[in-house]
């Protein structure tokens, strides 16, 4: 396994996803990639941006990548083990103050508010300008790889391939699995979150730049996956995506009966009835107009005593 630092500057950034993106990174399967990112919004230090930019072609989150995996192939699966996230010791959020489906509902498209925050790592608390805190989980809201189809892609939207998950119980310590969509794989991250609800409520969490992630990329030609999956200390994770929230919990399901059938030799009538005893379905997010939903089965939720 080798450890490739990737620097941040103008060639390793970008806003958007494309296979046709060149890689600024090629390595091995199983190789760890560490890196540092603006926040999402491409700031610098707040109140300052990074220049230049693309007007189109950054639009979206500040990315870094993409990487190419060497021998990987559209229809295998990426493995990203999260070794490390380490946010920087600034971030911001807000609510309300511009115009969306859920502000117009709460009557927050006029007024609105900015709050910033001070991240102490060490502490793992961050402390807002009015002095409130909260505990820190930080982790990478956008994970991902370009779609099949060319062209340029936006950043805003998760995809099969990923994106912008926001998963909040993507930190240290889970493997995410992706189903890959383009030869070499073409993996770009970035997107750090020092604390997010699930939901994501108000369209916004702890943005904030990343001082370092720690990726472990590796290459695997099963299981075979519709959509995304992941394994956490205590739990399994099926995400499902689409612009009805309906039908993003009905593919979380489907991915979480496979999974039960896979892991643990469960019949698919079986794993639902199972399934709906143990597995808990929650909304990860409703701000990008693909909505996700993720299904998570604990470890230690079934026993198997024969």
């Amino acid at each position: 396994m080798t450890l490739h630092e990737i620097p941040l500057q103008r060639s390793t950034l970008h806003g958007h996803f494309s296979r046709d993106l060149e890689p600024v990174l090629t390595i091995d399967s199983g190789d760890t990639i560490a890196f540092s990112c603006l926040d999402a919004g491409w700031h610098v230090e707040p109140g300052r941006t990074f220049e230049p930019r693309d007007k189109e072609l950054d639009a979206g989150h500040a990315l870094v990548g993409p990487v190419e995996v060497r021998g990987a192939r559209a229809g295998q699966t990426l493995e990203v083990a999260i070794d490390r996230v380490v946010p920087g010791s600034w971030g911001w959020c807000a609510a309300g103050a511009w115009s969306s489906p859920l502000n117009e509902r709460l009557g927050l498209v006029e007024d609105g508010v900015h709050l910033r925050w001070a991240l102490d790592v060490e502490r793992g608390v961050g402390t807002d300008d009015s002095g409130r805190e909260v505990d820190l989980a930080p982790f990478l809201g956008v994970l991902g790889m370009p779609p099949a189809q060319p062209g340029v892609h936006s950043t805003g939207p998760p995809r099969t391939s990923g994106g912008n998950i926001d998963c909040k119980e993507l930190i240290s310590g889970t493997r995410l699995l992706l189903p890959i969509a383009v030869d070499g794989a073409r993996f770009s991250a970035g997107d750090c979150h020092a604390r997010q609800g699930d939901g994501e409520v108000s369209q916004l969490a702890i943005e904030c730049p990343l001082a370092r992630a720690e990726l472990t990329l590796t290459v695997r030609d099963a299981p075979g996956l519709e959509t995304p999956i992941a394994w956490t200390p205590v739990a399994w994770l099926t995400l499902g995506f689409d612009e009805d929230l309906d039908e993003a919990a009905a593919t979380a399901i489907e991915a979480m009966l496979e999974l039960m059938g896979r892991e643990h030799g469960i019949e698919r009538a079986d794993a639902l009835a199972l399934a709906s005893l143990v597995v808990d379905l929650r909304v990860t997010q409703v701000v990008n107009d693909t909505k996700g939903v993720h299904a998570v089965l604990p470890h230690d939720a079934i026993r198997f005593t024969s």
